[in-house]
Formats: structure tokens, sequence, C-alpha cells
């Protein structure tokens, strides 16, 4: 594999990895099915395919009709690079005040209604489309053949280590992840990975 391909299956497996890692209702879901031993391989397969089948969609489709519109690079850029740079400034804001993650109340029991739960936190989830097909989407368009395929898959991989992770290291992780000063640490590293993401995605354009 060429050094430019790696480095775009790197920069979608960071960029996937940094938005996916901001606290919200479908990383507690996954985290309160692993505290609670249940249905941990469903829920943490179907929340990675869900996401991947979106990135996919974003990657092949969204970036595809991006890049072939001329002057759409440019404008992909500014906006990837001011969301990226934004969504940062969120994340330092929110360090600024962290939280832990709370997981109180009950998970699903049977199997059914687990995997209905696991897909309409993904789905029902507006945030999941402005990630997966227009920011995911449109800064896979600056790559094109191979390059393309390996930010894609680089950026599904992050779904399948981040939502496996979790939900198996939910007991160890448990009692780590309820304490504001790791989340201080975790928006950090995020607003870091995005701000470096928007300099990379800008850098060609200044």
């Amino acid at each position: 594999m060429s050094m430019s391909v790696s480095s775009a299956g790197l920069e979608g497996f960071a960029l996937s990895l940094g938005l996916i890692l901001a606290l919200g209702p479908q990383n507690v879901f996954v985290l309160r099915q692993g505290l609670l031993r249940s249905h941990v391989f469903a829920v943490c397969l179907v929340c990675s395919l869900a996401d991947a089948s979106l990135i996919a969609a974003g990657v092949l489709g969204m970036g595809s009709i991006l890049s072939g519109i001329e002057g759409a690079e440019f404008v992909i850029a500014i906006a990837a690079g001011a969301f990226l740079t934004g969504y940062g400034l969120l994340r330092i804001k929110s360090a600024m005040s962290p939280v832990g993650m709370t997981t109180e109340g009950e998970g699903e029991s049977e199997l059914g209604p687990t995997i209905g739960a696991a897909l309409a936190f993904t789905f029902l989830n507006p945030h999941v489309y402005v990630d997966t097909l227009l920011l995911i989407g449109g800064a896979s368009s600056r790559y094109l053949g191979d390059e393309r395929l390996a930010f894609g898959i680089g950026a599904a991989t992050a779904s399948f280590v981040f939502f496996f992770s979790l939900g198996y290291g939910a007991k160890s992780l448990s009692d780590v992840l309820n304490k504001p000063e790791v989340w201080r640490v975790i928006d950090i590293g995020i607003a870091c990975i995005m701000f470096v993401i928007a300099g990379a995605i800008l850098l060609p354009h200044l």
C-alpha cells in the first residue's frame, strides 16, 4: 500500500473517530448494554454496520458527486474546514465544564427491541447524516480511486473499533468515563484531531 493511500486511510480513521467520540445517546446506549452484558455483540455490530453504510453512501455517493462538480472542491474545503474548526472549538468549550457519561437506567433485554433501539439511536440522530454523508463524504472528495476507498475503509473501521471497544470495555471503562476530568482530556484530544484535519483540508487551497 502506498504512502498516500495509507495516509488517506489514516485521515479517514482519525476524522471518523474524532466525530464518533462526541458524547451522544448512541454511545451511552452501547455503553449501557455493555455494562448490563446484554446483546453486546449484536448492538456493537448493528451500530458499526449502520455507520459503515452511511459512510459508504457518503464516500461513494456524495463524495463522487461533489468531486465531479467544478469548483466544488474549494467550497467543500472551506465548509469542511470551518465545520471542523467550529466542532473543535465546541469540544474545547465542553472541556471547560466537562460532565461524565451517565449510564443510569435499564437496557433492552430482548434481542428484537435491542436491535430496534440501536438502529433508532443511529438513524434518528440528525448529526449522523451531517457527519457521514456531508462531512466524511465531502472530505473524501479530495481523493480519487484507491485513496478514496482507503479513506472510506479507514472511516468505517473507526466505527467498528470504537463500538466494539466501548461495548466490550464497558465494565472497565464505566468508572473512568463517569469522571468529568477524563472527558476534559477526551474533548481536548478530539479538538486537536479536528484542527489538524481542518488544516490538512484547507492547506492546499491557501
